[in-house]
């Protein structure tokens, strides 16, 4: 067993480590870091339920991303500008979630409820998207093979001010810039206050609403996630030097965070790696499943 002295944390040496690896090899696919789960196990089976939980959930996502990042690099499945865009629409929002947890969300039970509802809308877009039938309008003209990597790396990529466009797979895709950065800047402030990083809850919309294949996705999101939780870091402790009340419950267990985060790098870069040997709907399946049942645990909890 180990103490975190931070976060006061006593537990076995290799429980983050492990648990980091499993969720995020399986999350990783789907681009999200897998903070997203990693926080209600720091605060419902660690006990880690002080608003430091946030920023130290910030610090797994900048040990552990850029393994995934490099692997997506490699495949030839990163799109830069979509990551541009995310990241400059999260940055505002991600400001006031900060502020608006250290602020009205310090008490770990309304923590909890906030949380619970996040990660419902969550699983309602990763559910609806799974079920619903994809109407796309586009011809796919021949059958991609991941293994060799044929047609199954993004191509013929086009950023102009209103629009960018890309072709994956033999199809070209679309997406509208403006309505983009109006959704990172939402999805920002609610990462924020999480703890998870801007970039952590677009990608089930950009699959699921803009249609975008999950292969495509994944790296942009997860660059996203990266660039904004060191930023996401920078303002808890600047606010931690502001509001000297709170000076001490927002500063990170490093420790903690880097021993999560060593896990999540290895299980990002296997994810990342076998992502293309794995259909969608299964990804997607898991992660219903997981991410309902906790979010139903912690709005039940609140109330019962």
């Amino acid at each position: 067993m180990i103490e975190f002295p931070v976060s006061g944390v006593e537990t076995f040496f290799w429980l983050p480590t492990v648990v980091a690896f499993l969720i995020s090899c399986l999350t990783s696919m789907g681009g999200i870091s897998g903070a997203f789960v990693i926080l209600p196990f720091q605060v419902s089976i660690l006990g880690f339920s002080s608003p430091a939980v946030s920023p130290t959930n910030l610090i797994f996502n900048i040990v552990a991303i850029p393994s995934g990042i490099y692997r997506f690099m490699r495949e030839g499945r990163m799109l830069w500008p979509l990551a541009m865009i995310i990241v400059a629409g999260s940055l505002p929002g991600l400001l006031a979630g900060v502020v608006i947890r250290v602020t009205w969300l310090p008490d770990p039970q309304n923590f909890k409820l906030f949380a619970g509802f996040v990660l419902l809308l969550i699983s309602f877009r990763v559910w609806l998207d799974l079920f619903s039938p994809i109407k796309t309008g586009r011809i796919q003209t021949q059958k991609s093979d991941p293994a060799t990597n044929k047609s199954f790396a993004v191509s013929n990529v086009s950023y102009r001010l209103r629009r960018l466009s890309f072709d994956f797979d033999n199809q070209n895709y679309r997406v509208s810039n403006l309505g983009l950065f109006a959704l990172s800047l939402v999805v920002g402030l609610v990462g924020g206050a999480y703890g998870v990083g801007g970039g952590a809850f677009i990608a089930p919309v950009l699959v699921s609403v803009y249609r975008l294949p999950v292969y495509t996705v994944a790296g942009a999101a997860l660059t996203s996630t990266f660039v904004t939780s060191i930023l996401g870091v920078i303002f808890y402790a600047i606010l931690g030097q502001e509001l000297s009340s709170a000076r001490e419950t927002v500063r990170p267990d490093f420790l903690l965070g880097l021993a999560f985060g060593l896990g999540g790098a290895a299980g990002m870069y296997l994810g990342a790696r076998i992502q293309r040997y794995l259909p969608q709907k299964l990804i997607k399946l898991i992660l219903g499943f997981s991410v309902t049942a906790i979010a139903l645990k912690y709005i039940l909890g609140h109330f019962l």
